[in-house]
């Protein structure tokens, strides 16, 4: 189910960082009651998210990025980066 494994890291300030668990977590855990597209996200570590196969790349970070933000989590000028784990 969880084929596919993620960095999930923010860029501020000119550092990359990884995203903190609890930020993942809280994102997947609203969208497990909230949006079916994301049922399919396990938060694993700081900046490690493995997804399922019919996640759409482009729609998780953009809905993680409005997340982190409603959520204050990520400062404004700071961009959300997903990227395959190598």
């Amino acid at each position: 189910m969880f084929a596919r494994k993620l960095r999930v890291e923010y860029l501020h300030n000119g550092e990359l960082l990884p995203c903190p668990l609890k930020w993942l977590d809280n994102f997947a855990m609203r969208n497990f009651t909230n949006a079916q597209v994301f049922d399919d996200t396990l938060p694993v570590s700081d900046g490690c998210l493995e997804i399922g196969n019919h996640v759409p790349l482009v729609q998780l970070r953009e809905a993680m990025e409005d997340w982190f933000r409603r959520k204050s989590y990520l400062p404004k000028d700071a961009r959300l980066m997903i990227k395959p784990w190598s």
